[in-house]
């Protein structure tokens, strides 16, 4: 079964996920953004063996930690979607823009593609390619668990911005709403910030995706 911590990391409090499998104790960190000792000392805590370092997009916040996280693990950078390659590149960059020290670029040793799979001891997630937030952006959906780590596609009450390069808005509402929703009302997602919430629930709430503002809207 799919258990899972979520350490917030860095000034940008972004929702790092540590995701294991309760019958091997092998897994991953989804969306590793910094803080690469904080996100150590919690696996052991737990006893997960860490695996792999799942990343749903490029920006620096969610991926800046991957770097040394694969030194001093020894293990693969998967994802995103190969079209997040440049936001991957510039991550030194925007992190000296920010003040942030330490967030480091990285080149992935896998890219994913809507469809494939991606999985740490028993545990398989599904890759649902959802760009709109970033042309490459993806979320990791675990249908026995009906959990997915969506990063910055969805939020409670809010969805990604799309005014960074690239990002697209009716993108990332058809994302949503041709890509998520099928999953399943109660699917609950982890999202990038911010607290957990349901598919169910934000098609009935969210000012943005809920169901009644979309049907005004066309």
């Amino acid at each position: 079964m799919l258990k899972a911590q979520i350490i917030p990391v860095t000034a940008f409090q972004q929702n790092c996920s540590l995701v294991w499998c309760d019958e091997t104790m092998e897994g991953a960190f989804v969306d590793p953004g910094g803080e690469p000792e904080k996100l150590i000392a919690a696996a052991e805590a737990r006893g997960v063996k860490i695996v792999k370092l799942l990343l749903t997009h490029g920006h620096l916040d969610h991926a800046g930690g991957a770097a040394a996280l694969r030194e001093r693990l020894g293990v693969p950078v998967i994802g995103p979607q190969k079209e997040d390659a440049f936001w991957l590149e510039r991550i030194e960059t925007d992190a000296a823009n920010y003040g942030l020290p330490g967030l480091r670029s990285v080149a992935p040793d896998e890219w994913l593609e809507d469809g494939e799979q991606v999985g740490f001891g028993n545990v398989m997630f599904d890759t649902v390619y959802c760009p709109g937030h970033t042309p490459g952006h993806v979320v990791f959906f675990e249908p026995n668990s009906k959990v997915a780590f969506v990063g910055d596609v969805l939020f409670k009450g809010s969805v990604g911005r799309t005014d960074f390069p690239r990002g697209d808005g009716p993108t990332l509402i058809k994302s949503i709403t041709e890509k998520l929703w099928p999953l399943g009302s109660e699917v609950t997602f982890v999202p990038g910030h911010g607290p957990l919430s349901t598919f169910g629930d934000e098609r009935q709430s969210n000012p943005f995706v809920a169901d009644r503002v979309l049907s005004r809207a066309s």
